[in-house]
């Protein structure tokens, strides 16, 4: 083992790793249907999965938002049931193995969680879908334990514009303002992955607290619209929130965007949403892969994004947010939840200071938290809940 290594190993000890982004969730109910007697995550799962307990200790996590993804084809209260199963299934994983999980809402939750030794289980909805253009769902999902909602997921909403869609409001309408607004109110923090530039703009425009990016890198680097154009990382610092660098290949490694364009038209020809994390998912892309050997990424190619968006944001605005179960394709040496110590021995060879790496992986995402939560306290003494609803269209 490296000295870098070893390093890595007893920085995570101290500062874990706070991961935006895990589908473990959605993976266990694609495979499984929530049956933890059939994928027991006390146990090794590499076989099935990018996440075990044993994996996250290795990897020195010491908080996890897990996505409570829906599909954005779900729609209406299909949606949003399906929500509350996503949050339904987290609460199951931290009662089930309260030893090594505990639930947190708060920033103050994180850091009891760290205190104890344990890994505090955040949760945030990627999709504004999930909301089915109702203000009271977003509150109930609050009351919840729901901590972010990503405004969009891959198709626009009724609101807000995805990064990988066709513009359909030029950024925010009236009503995703609204939505923003009722989230700073609550303490949800607005996640801005998946949408596109300009609900980017909107959202910075409007917000009164900071945001996040729970799983993007940048854009000037892999020019994929899923990352951050360099003006909105320019932005962070005068917001105060937060970009979480993703692993995705095709997001962080230009050459492994083609390629996946045509893994993705290989799935659907098989009858397969590109998405699928099923084995038999799996095993289609493993079959694709095996006669088309894909451009490969390593933690040197996350690094390079996380080096750009350092100086463009300030270290003060990153994290990472890995998306771990929620790709079928990793960096070849961040394979799993084991791998965030390659991540950090790559960073600590190119120089970067150990009060760095602390902001990096634990410190920044607890004080966006943090904020969101004074903002939350300021926001409530001077307004009530807002009953405002989707004006219905003209004509």
């Amino acid at each position: 083992m490296t000295a870098a290594a070893d390093a890595a190993r007893e920085l995570l000890a101290a500062w874990p790793v706070v991961d935006g982004h895990n589908d473990l969730p959605w993976a266990l109910r694609e495979q499984v249907r929530y049956d933890l007697d059939r994928r027991d995550v006390a146990t090794d799962q590499s076989a099935h999965l990018h996440t075990d307990i044993p994996r996250l200790r290795a990897g020195g996590v010491g908080a996890q938002f897990w996505s409570v993804y829906v599909r954005s084809d779900y729609s209406g209260d299909h949606a949003v049931s399906a929500t509350l199963e996503q949050i339904d299934a987290v609460r199951q994983l931290a009662a089930r193995y309260a030893a090594d999980l505990r639930l947190a809402a708060t920033a103050d939750d994180m850091e009891a969680a760290r205190a104890e030794g344990r890994i505090a289980s955040l949760m945030g909805a990627e999709g504004g879908h999930s909301i089915n253009n109702s203000l009271a769902t977003l509150r109930a999902f609050h009351a919840l334990g729901v901590r972010y909602l990503t405004l969009t997921h891959n198709d626009n909403n009724d609101w807000a514009d995805s990064a990988t869609d066709e513009p359909r409001h030029h950024g925010l309408a009236p009503f995703g303002e609204e939505v923003v607004r009722e989230m700073n109110r609550l303490g949800m923090l607005v996640d801005l992955s998946h949408v596109s530039p300009d609900t980017m703009r909107d959202a910075l425009r409007v917000t009164t607290a900071p945001v996040v990016f729970s799983h993007s890198s940048a854009r000037a680097v892999c020019d994929h619209p899923r990352n951050i154009p360099d003006d909105v990382l320019e932005r962070l610092p005068a917001n105060g929130g937060v970009a979480m660098a993703t692993f995705v290949p095709k997001f962080v490694l230009p050459a492994a965007g083609e390629w996946t364009l045509r893994a993705d038209a290989n799935m659907r020809a098989h009858g397969l949403h590109h998405l699928d994390t099923t084995e038999r998912g799996m095993a289609v892309q493993r079959a694709f892969e095996a006669a088309n050997p894909r451009p490969v990424a390593t933690a040197a190619t996350v690094a390079d994004h996380l080096d750009h968006m350092r100086e463009v944001a300030g270290i003060d605005h990153l994290g990472i947010g890995g998306d771990f179960d929620g790709t079928a394709f990793t960096p070849a040496d961040l394979s799993d939840v084991a791998s965030y110590p390659v991540l950090i021995a790559e960073l600590l060879d190119r120089k970067w200071s150990h009060a760095d790496l602390a902001k990096l992986t634990w410190q920044n995402a607890v004080r966006v938290l943090r904020a969101a939560e004074d903002v939350a306290r300021d926001e409530q003494a001077r307004r009530g809940p807002s009953n405002a609803v989707l004006a219905e269209p003209a004509g």
